[in-house]
């Protein structure tokens, strides 16, 4: 095989990878229910919220 055959198998071989990774988080990310994702983000933004408290008292 040439080195160039090789080269196109290899990036053949990645974005087949890259591919399966990308599906992957997809179904992750969609298997919430848009209750999950509410609650999620409202503990997120408390978490942010008690840092930055912190942080100020910190300063």
């Amino acid at each position: 095989m040439r080195w160039w055959k090789v080269l196109g198998l290899a990036a053949f071989a990645g974005v087949a990878a890259t591919g399966v990774v990308v599906v992957r988080a997809e179904r992750r990310r969609r298997a919430y229910t848009p209750e999950e994702v509410r609650d999620r983000l409202r503990a997120r933004l408390a978490e942010a919220g008690e840092s930055s408290d912190a942080s100020a008292s910190v300063s």
